[in-house]
């Protein structure tokens, strides 16, 4: 019995730091990939959602479709746009990413690499594609040409 106690307590001092009394378990890169996947395929679900609806809305009264339309000019959507583009592309590439870990051979070999890959296409890509998707807040928010 004693032996099983020390073996717990093992256990849950690797897992983490004593929070408030209890234990958290701070996980591993692969852990917190897989929380990443799936809240950005939530968000884009939920994005899905929103857009089936606001689209229906055409057939069922234009001009609340009208309505709908002009508050998307605004700017705080023109933010959540990006982080809409953002959580796409992450989903997309780790898919990818989750894809070649599956079936690969290799792939849980590599798997830290290539979500480092991932990390690095993701921002080779949002970057730009943020300024050029920000373009027009900016403009708005600042003036300018």
């Amino acid at each position: 019995m004693a032996s099983t106690s020390a073996a717990t307590a093992d256990v849950t001092e690797r897992a983490g730091s004593s929070r408030g009394g209890g234990r958290l378990y701070r996980g591993d890169l692969g852990m917190w990939s897989w929380v990443l996947h799936r809240i950005t395929g939530v968000a884009t679900f939920f994005f899905l959602f929103v857009h089936v609806l606001d689209t229906a809305l055409v057939r069922v009264s234009p001009n609340a479709y009208d309505r709908a339309i002009e508050l998307y000019k605004n700017p705080v959507v023109n933010l959540m746009e990006v982080g809409l583009v953002g959580a796409v592309l992450y989903h997309a590439l780790n898919g990818v990413r989750v894809m070649l870990v599956d079936f690969w051979s290799k792939g849980t070999k590599y798997q830290r690499g290539m979500f480092w890959t991932i990390v690095g296409v993701w921002l080779v890509v949002m970057i730009p594609g943020a300024y050029f998707m920000l373009q027009r807040t900016i403009t708005d928010l600042f003036g300018g040409n």
